[in-house]
């Protein structure tokens, strides 16, 4: 029992060295990359045809999907935050909407799972560049 104890006192009274945004209560993709002009006119298009990014703050392959946007451009999108705990969470909508993985499109009322690349975005809604 002591062998067990002391360890774990040692463990409670060392300072964490543990960051993650969630721990840091930072509930939302925080992205690091520059856009480019054809990225931030691609979401403003996307935007503007009712494309939907249903997304979750923790999870990776968002985050890999927001940073070919770049930072700029991300901020243009129509993004649905999916987790119960994240910033402006619409956990119900996206319920409704029957999320199945992060991130989903949804582009002409078909849900798309999965990473996309710019240019499999433009193809997908017709936007031209």
């Amino acid at each position: 029992m002591k062998r067990l104890l002391i360890p774990l006192l040692v463990l409670l009274t060392l300072p964490s060295v543990v960051h993650s945004s969630h721990l840091n209560k930072n509930r939302e993709l925080t992205i690091t990359s520059e856009s480019t002009r054809e990225s931030i006119e691609l979401a403003k298009y996307l935007k503007n045809n009712g494309v939907v990014k249903y997304s979750a703050y923790w999870c990776p392959n968002c985050l890999n999907q927001s940073e070919l946007f770049g930072k700029q451009a991300y901020k243009e999108l129509n993004i649905v935050e999916c987790a119960r705990d994240g910033i402006n969470s619409q956990t119900q909508l996206c319920i409704d909407k029957k999320i199945k993985g992060f991130p989903t499109w949804e582009i002409n009322g078909k849900l798309i799972l999965g990473v996309l690349s710019l240019k499999e975005l433009s193809k997908l809604t017709g936007f031209k560049n």
